[in-house]
């Protein structure tokens, strides 16, 4: 089994109980719910993180999508970029 460690935080009260329905509903505890809840936050945050310093990245080397790339696109799907 992974080691884990305990973190407190605060809730208001409805989310608490919001919380508490959803454990009994899905028959597994708060500690577990809130566990994945902060799991999938984190993971979407670095991916997100990760994208833009890639995209800062492409743009500091001149990386750039030519303006015939873009009427290309909009074409594409029917928008007239006038």
């Amino acid at each position: 089994m992974a080691r884990s460690t305990t973190m407190t935080i605060r809730l208001d009260p409805e989310l608490k109980a919001r919380l508490d329905r959803l454990a009994a509903a899905t028959r597994r505890s708060r500690s577990f719910l809130a566990a994945e809840a902060v799991r999938g936050f984190v993971e979407q945050n670095e991916w997100q993180i990760a994208e833009i310093e890639a995209g800062l990245q492409e743009a500091d080397a001149g990386d750039f999508a030519s303006g015939e790339d873009v009427w290309r696109v909009l074409g594409k799907w029917g928008v007239n970029g006038d």
